[in-house]
């Protein structure tokens, strides 16, 4: 109890005298001072956020549209065109009201790291405080760690993609692509830490090319290519042996359509592998502790992120619904990648098609470094409240670079590690990567399940500048849930029907959720319990 006591002792709540140090890039302004102090946190990274970056930020690290070209092998082969658009729109509309309530949260909370393990700490009833905040935090850590790896080998790939339609002799080697993920990695390894008070100015440079990038590709799309027509693209689904539209619309459009917007362009190219397409969720709140005026910003940079971004994607999608040509042929592309096959069909040049994919390369990148920065400081905070082993190392923050460096290295090592398995065998990398739908949604349904008990039960809630209201709030609580559910049951089904399922292609991500519980569930009553006590145990009231 040392340490928390120690954790308890702190100054007084700052006042507005004027002075400058109260808006600062090293403190922000008084609220996120005072929001700081009320959850006892040291602030110890600069806020160099604002806005228009920290919106930037959001955007990139979802990469919606990006992802929707990546993607359309897994919505085509289970459900079809029109499946894929009516799951798409779905989907749109179930995160919008899942980010409003993050969004909600998020202002009353403007903590660093994995928010769900703080909002349950808070959120949840006394007696499973801990230890629901524990197990959030664990599949928090799962969720966005193998989520590095993964934006690293679509990069990588993508490159080896270009590399099959510039090169006819050249081969796709697994190990080349693993070659490409760590170089990726350290990319966005050095973008972390050297370049790391420049990220927000590159942000919203990338913001520029994310935006004007989506409307040169959908405008070239749309001039140049033969369209299918409406009763293809609308009413068409297709089914590839499960027995039921229905079933194959949601296994091949849900989970293509969620990964986008669960929080980056966790999106591949088998079409066999669709556990692959969605490895990553809630993204902006890591970093809410270098972000000026968290409470007020975050919210609403979380929502428009949200809506703009799904609009973009579901645009795209319309795009190349009605411009793919020959469906199996585009599938089947030796590059890999779909939307590679399709510019070069619909241009004829491979300088336009490199061209077009050095958007979404250099996009792709730009996520890695994105989910790098997010998924570092998501292990920061979970370790800053005694929840890993070797916390005390991984919590440091380097003096001058003002970024946790640690938490960074030990995310890049994880994510090396996991790339080496593409080297054996690109399904059991597939399964491993494809985790995070399943570990982050559940820690969603966790949250909200608090909230719908809390909210049920009339108890008062903290105060938030984005507040839902009751009636709102609670209906869009239970809409939330019930989406997520039919995700996470969906994530855990295997791609693919009899007789075309084999041991390969199986999924077998429910397996490895299980054996990481087991270890996180063992770690904690054998050592965890006696050191991790929660963030709601430092929890102050300022006056």
């Amino acid at each position: 109890m040392q340490a928390l006591e120690k954790n308890i002792t702190v100054s007084q709540a700052p006042t507005q005298d004027g002075d400058a140090s109260m808006h600062s890039p090293r403190t922000g302004n008084l609220a996120d001072q005072q929001g700081m102090q009320r959850m006892n946190k040291k602030q110890e990274t600069r806020r160099d956020f604002k806005n228009v970056t920290m919106l930037a930020f959001s955007m990139i690290l979802m990469c919606s549209w990006e992802g929707v070209l990546s993607t359309p092998a897994i919505a085509f082969g289970n459900g079809g065109r029109a499946g894929a658009l009516y799951t798409n729109l779905a989907v749109w509309l179930g995160f919008i009201a899942v980010h409003a309530t993050l969004g909600e949260w998020g202002s009353m909370m403007p903590t660093s790291g994995d928010n769900q393990y703080h909002w349950v700490s808070e959120l949840a009833p006394k007696r499973s405080q801990k230890f629901l905040s524990y197990v959030v935090g664990w599949l928090g850590v799962l969720g966005w760690q193998t989520g590095i790896a993964f934006s690293g080998y679509l990069t990588g790939t993508q490159i080896q993609g270009l590399l099959v339609l510039n090169y006819p002799g050249y081969v796709f080697e697994r190990w080349h692509g693993t070659l490409l993920i760590i170089a990726m990695l350290s990319f966005a390894v050095f973008f972390n830490t050297v370049l790391a008070h420049r990220l927000p100015l590159v942000e919203g440079l990338i913001l520029f090319i994310h935006v004007f990038g989506f409307i040169g590709i959908f405008v070239t799309l749309l001039a140049l290519s033969p369209k299918a027509s409406h009763q293809a693209v609308w009413n068409t689904f297709y089914d590839p042996g499960w027995n039921n539209a229905g079933l194959s619309t949601l296994i091949g459009g849900l989970v293509a359509a969620t990964a986008p917007l669960l929080g980056a362009d966790a999106a591949g190219q088998s079409t066999y592998n669709l556990s692959r397409y969605a490895s990553l969720t809630e993204e902006k709140a890591h970093v809410a502790e270098e972000l000026q005026d968290a409470a007020y910003t975050l919210p609403r940079v979380m929502t428009l992120a949200t809506f703009a971004n799904g609009l973009m994607a579901f645009v795209m999608l319309i795009a190349i619904c009605y411009c793919i040509g020959d469906i199996e042929a585009v599938l089947s592309t030796p590059t890999g990648y779909p939307f590679i096959q399709i510019f070069y069909n619909i241009t004829g040049s491979l300088a336009a098609t490199n061209a077009m994919t050095a958007f979404i390369i250099i996009l792709s990148a730009s996520s890695c470094i994105t989910i790098m920065a997010g998924s570092s400081r998501q292990l920061f905070a979970f370790a800053r409240d005694d929840g890993l082993p070797f916390s005390k190392w991984v919590v440091r923050v380097r003096p001058g670079l003002d970024v946790p460096v640690n938490a960074i290295l030990v995310s890049f090592a994880f994510a090396a590690c996991i790339s080496l398995v593409n080297i054996g065998s690109t399904a059991a990398f597939s399964s491993i990567t494809s985790l995070g739908t399943g570990t982050l949604t559940i820690s969603y349904i966790i949250c909200l399940s608090c909230m719908i008990w809390l909210r049920i039960a009339g108890k008062p809630l903290l105060p938030s500048r984005f507040d839902l209201g009751r009636s709102l709030g609670l209906t869009l609580n239970v809409v939330a849930v019930g989406f997520l559910v039919l995700v996470v049951v969906i994530a855990f089904f295997p791609p693919v029907p009899q007789p075309l399922l084999t041991i390969v292609s199986m999924n077998w991500s429910i397996l490895i959720f299980g054996v990481v519980v087991l270890f996180s569930m063992s770690y904690y009553f054998l050592w965890g319990r006696k050191v991790y006590v929660g963030p709601v145990e430092y929890v102050r009231v300022l006056e």
